[in-house]
Formats: C-alpha cells, sequence, structure tokens
C-alpha cells in the first residue's frame, strides 16, 4: 500500500520521507492549528519539491481557498491540491449543493486564472507565474548567516 506523508515543511523531512519509501509527500501545516506562527505551504512548497527532486509527487493541503491558489501551487511544483475547509464550508452552508458549488467556484476561478496566465492547458502552468516576496520564509532563510555551533 503506498504511503503519502503528511505535515512535511522542510527540505530535511521530506527528504527523509523518501528515503524511507513514502510514495509521496502532502506539505500540510495541518491548517495552523498545531503551531501558531507555522510557516505557510505555499512558502514551504517550493522548497520541498525541490527536495524530493521528482522522486516522488508532492502535493499540497492548507490555505487552498481560490482558484488563483490552485494556480500558484502548481507553478511552485505541486501536482495536486488537497482542498479542506471550504468544502466543509460549502457541506455546512448547504449540505450537497454547497459541496457542488463550492467545488464549481474552485473550479471557474482556476480556469479563468489559467487564461488570464495565457495557459490554455494544466501543463501550461509554470514557475514564471510565481514571484516570491524577498521577505517570504524560504527565501529569508537563504539570507540568514550560518550558525555557529
Amino acid at each position: 500500500m503506498p504511503i503519502l506523508a503528511k505535515g512535511v515543511v522542510t527540505a530535511e523531512d521530506a527528504v527523509l520521507a523518501v528515503e524511507n519509501g513514502c510514495a509521496g509527500i502532502i506539505v500540510s501545516n495541518h491548517g495552523a492549528r498545531q503551531l501558531d506562527g507555522v510557516v505557510s505551504t505555499i512558502d514551504a512548497l517550493e522548497e520541498v519539491v525541490n527536495a524530493v527532486q521528482g522522486k516522488v509527487p508532492v502535493f499540497v493541503d492548507s490555505g487552498v481557498r481560490r482558484g488563483t491558489d490552485i494556480v500558484k501551487a502548481l507553478a511552485l511544483g505541486a501536482k495536486a491540491c488537497l482542498v479542506g475547509r471550504p468544502i466543509v464550508w460549502g457541506l455546512s452552508v448547504a449540505g450537497e449543493q454547497g459541496v457542488k458549488y463550492v467545488l464549481d467556484l474552485l473550479k471557474s476561478e482556476f480556469e479563468l486564472a489559467m487564461a488570464l496566465c495565457g495557459c490554455v492547458k494544466v501543463s501550461d502552468i509554470n514557475r514564471s507565474m510565481v514571484i516570491r516576496d524577498a521577505f517570504a520564509p524560504y527565501d529569508v532563510r537563504r539570507t540568514l548567516p550560518p550558525s555557529k555551533g
């Protein structure tokens, strides 16, 4: 049975997961409910993708609220996005119809975002479509001096 490691937000953990036979990685901070101030999944995603070097697929969970979030995640290397809270919100408001509405909304927003980026197909989405904030945690770590210890 294939095992996916969930809760991975660092290159080190991604490498360990691959070395120990995981079939895939789910970049997730568990909705940031467990640790205040934990790195966001979108900020951790590219580091994890680069660390696994294409050996296993990387998925992203947590923080997907709009179709543009899906485009960004795919551009940063995710193979797919997992959607939790919006589905539950739709379910709680309008049952099955609410879930359908949320999924349809995400799909239409995703398609619009792709079109606005000039993408005809999902494989047209690429890394150049995302500009990283110089102050995002992923980039900041590169600017820190090596620890003395």
